[in-house]
């Protein structure tokens, strides 16, 4: 079993997913973290590509269930000597991993290396394609905030044409019951998104009638010309902050944040901003994929039940 794309799971998986997550943030609160659910088994991360929140929380996710965990960065590695995508997973599929956890800037990365493994293959973001945990975590951080996602308005605001997160995002909170709205230039909002199910604005007039404005990031890294004329015009036009968004409206964003920007740095630490608590939300929502795709005759323990205070 692979987590490819969020497509992958219908609604009742995605709740599977968030109510593991919940028991193994009750663990986290324990004195003793760890639980022995995979120990045993062999979960390597291969990332082509930067990541703090992403790579951390997976190494930590898999240490925490006691599986053992391999890095495996490209800068430094035999990928510098001209070695391909594919020798290298063959080269580390040779340990027999158990779970590979796949992160690089071409789009389908993840599909392809599940096609020369027997590990499960998680896709950690393929370029601006998708990012399937990432949209767990924020539908479990909202369930956590609000109860549930049905009938809320969310709108995703910003890089849109580069973004995995808002894919993925957009697909999984339109499942969970929410309507999505995506907002950003019209030169910042791929052409014919509106076939994903939701609505399209190029202004943020009606943005005050969002439950949950999902801010995202300028992708410079990924652009090939200039789609805005500069970035104080950008957050002229576009920016969140004290005057935009409203006291009941919550803030979220997949990180890193460009302070200035997308947001203004008041609205990143005000009470609305739920920032912080989606990186919380990483780690035990990638416990509980791990546990989903792993736990199976090879696990040593159950998931453990939440204790009562």
């Amino acid at each position: 079993m692979n987590l490819l794309s969020i497509d992958d799971l219908d609604r009742e998986a995605i709740e599977r997913i968030t109510d593991h997550a919940a028991r193994f943030a009750e663990v986290s609160d324990r004195e003793i973290k760890k639980v022995p659910t995979l120990r045993g088994r062999m979960v390597l991360n291969l990332f082509y590509e930067a990541s703090t929140r992403t790579r951390g929380s997976f190494e930590l996710a898999a240490k925490r269930l006691s599986a053992d965990v391999v890095n495996f960065a490209a800068d430094g590695s035999s990928v510098e000597k001209g070695e391909s995508l594919k020798d290298t997973v063959l080269t580390l599929n040779a340990n027999k991993p158990d779970a590979i956890v796949v992160r690089a800037p071409w789009v389908g990365t993840a599909e392809l290396v599940s096609g020369w493994t027997d590990a499960a293959v998680i896709n950690a973001g393929d370029g601006k394609h998708e990012h399937p945990t990432q949209a767990l975590l924020d539908v479990y951080t909202l369930k956590r905030r609000l109860g549930k996602l049905d009938g809320l308005g969310i709108w995703i605001v910003g890089d849109v044409a580069h973004s995995r997160v808002a894919r993925s995002n957009i697909v999984a909170f339109q499942r969970m019951g929410a309507h999505v709205t995506v907002c950003g230039p019209p030169t910042l909002i791929p052409r014919g998104i509106e076939a994903l199910g939701c609505d399209v604005r190029f202004t943020l007039d009606e943005v005050a009638g969002a439950d949950v404005v999902y801010a995202l990031r300028m992708q410079h890294e990924r652009m090939a010309d200039a789609p805005v004329p500069s970035l104080r015009e950008y957050a002229a036009c576009y920016q969140i902050n004290e005057r935009r968004l409203t006291a009941r409206q919550i803030l979220m964003h997949p990180g890193p944040v460009n302070r200035g920007v997308e947001l203004s740095g008041g609205i990143v630490d005000s009470p609305q901003a739920l920032i912080t608590a989606q990186v919380q939300a990483g780690l035990v929502v990638r416990m509980a994929v791990l546990y989903t795709l792993l736990s199976g005759p090879r696990a040593q323990a159950p998931l453990p039940e939440p204790q009562l205070a």
